[in-house]
């Protein structure tokens, strides 16, 4: 069975750090690419930050882009996206995804063709 299963949301105040793990099973992690999407009430999901898993090569939403840093380690199948110098806009529910081939264009980043879903972390920043 496949699976991806995010921990570490929470709720922070405004400037603080926070770091998300996503592990995988059930499937070959090193094959495909992982990344991390949020959903703020009343919007659409969007593309946080990818990361390539033939090169390693990270994408960023602009507007996290310096804030945010996502990372793997295939030795525990496990993606994280550590965030820092939060902000209240940052407020959504964080999933982890799989996926294959990398968009990246216009301000969007997304995948391709998507494998699975997490079912997301809620992330809650205060002012």
């Amino acid at each position: 069975e496949v699976q991806l299963v995010e921990s570490g949301g929470g709720l922070v105040q405004a400037g603080d750090s926070l770091r998300l793990s996503c592990a995988a099973s059930g499937f070959t992690f090193e094959n495909y690419e992982l990344g991390w999407f949020r959903q703020a009430p009343g919007k659409e999901r969007e593309g946080v930050s990818l990361i390539s898993s033939s090169d390693g090569r990270t994408y960023y939403a602009g507007s996290v882009k310096g804030r945010f840093t996502i990372s793997s380690d295939n030795t525990k199948n496990t993606v994280y996206l550590q965030m820092t110098s939060l902000k209240p806009e940052d407020t959504a529910v964080y999933y982890c995804a799989a996926g294959r081939g990398i968009f990246a264009a216009a301000g969007e980043i997304r995948f391709v063709k998507y494998y699975s879903w997490g079912q997301g972390t809620q992330v809650t920043v205060s002012s």
